[in-house]
């Protein structure tokens, strides 16, 4: 029992990494005034160039400096939608997670004839605690960077006028911040700890991609933003509960072996985060200015 528990602890630590980044990532955004609800296509579509340039070179590390810069990229063409042309920002992201599934899907078929899944390709080393519990470097990479983005937050300038320009940015430009410029940063920031954490799922943890490598985790993240009321370190908190979810439903799978139950078991991960958002979500206080385009008075 004991060894049951630490089992799903130490797997928890691996499940919450993509959720955490793409969590500390969007709380960016949206500290900033910027709301990216294209995480799930960013996710998938990370996850998916790391697995082919990991299958090319067999380099994982590559795999996953390949998948931060598609966040990145993605990051910067959300920007530019959202707070230079003032385009719709929910509409961009909705957009831009149908095209990045589609890509991805066609890619899966062209390169490798598979509608399914890629072949497996070679992930980053595990680092093993007691001989027999294993967790990722990127755990303590992510738990770093969630110590760090709330410190830049809340504990220094920068971070305060990034905060104004999601709370007031008209005040904020008044105290001479460049606003539209912040948040365009910001959103790049995001984006780009997203496909970190995209390029985790591939060649940090599964070993492959498949059509539904995301699985509703941009949009876990998105709830874990709200539960954790836009603060980097409950975020951890957050994504460690979600992250326990998952792990507890591929555990009840595999003890209870039974056909009729796999598909209710399934949904626990998306169960647990209704119950913490319904939970939660009232004690929330978004920023002022979220999703709403800045023009210059």
């Amino acid at each position: 029992m004991i060894e049951d528990i630490l089992s799903i602890l130490s797997n928890t630590l691996i499940y919450m990494v993509p959720i955490l980044l793409a969590s500390i990532g969007e709380i960016i955004n949206e500290r900033s005034g910027v709301v990216n609800i294209g995480l799930e296509g960013i996710l998938t579509l990370a996850a998916f160039t790391a697995t082919v340039l990991t299958f090319t070179t067999g380099n994982p590390c590559l795999g996953l400096i390949i998948g931060l810069l598609v966040g990145t990229a993605s990051g910067i063409l959300h920007g530019v939608i959202s707070v230079y042309l003032r385009g719709d920002q929910i509409i961009c992201g909705i957009g831009f997670n149908a095209f990045a599934y589609g890509i991805s899907v066609m890619g899966l078929v062209t390169i490798w004839q598979q509608h399914g899944a890629s072949p497996p390709v070679d992930t980053l080393p595990m680092i093993t605690i007691a001989g027999r519990y294993s967790i990722s470097p990127l755990t303590i990479l992510a738990l770093l960077i969630a110590v760090i983005a709330w410190y830049w937050l809340f504990k220094t300038s920068s971070g305060l006028k990034l905060r104004a320009c999601g709370e007031d940015p008209h005040a904020a430009e008044a105290m001479g911040v460049n606003v539209l410029r912040t948040r365009f940063l910001a959103t790049i920031l995001g984006a780009t700890l997203a496909g970190l954490g995209g390029a985790y799922l591939a060649v940090g943890w599964i070993g492959q991609f498949t059509r539904a490598i995301a699985a509703g985790r941009g949009f876990i993240a998105l709830a874990n933003v709200a539960f954790s009321n836009w603060n980097p370190i409950l975020a951890i908190l957050g994504s460690f509960i979600f992250g326990f979810f998952d792990v507890l439903s591929t555990y009840l799978q595999i003890k209870v072996q039974a056909i009729a139950l796999t598909y209710p078991l399934k949904a626990i991960p998306y169960i647990g985060t209704l119950i913490v958002v319904a939970t939660f979500i009232g004690r929330a206080r978004m920023p002022k200015a979220l999703g709403k385009p800045y023009i210059k008075e």
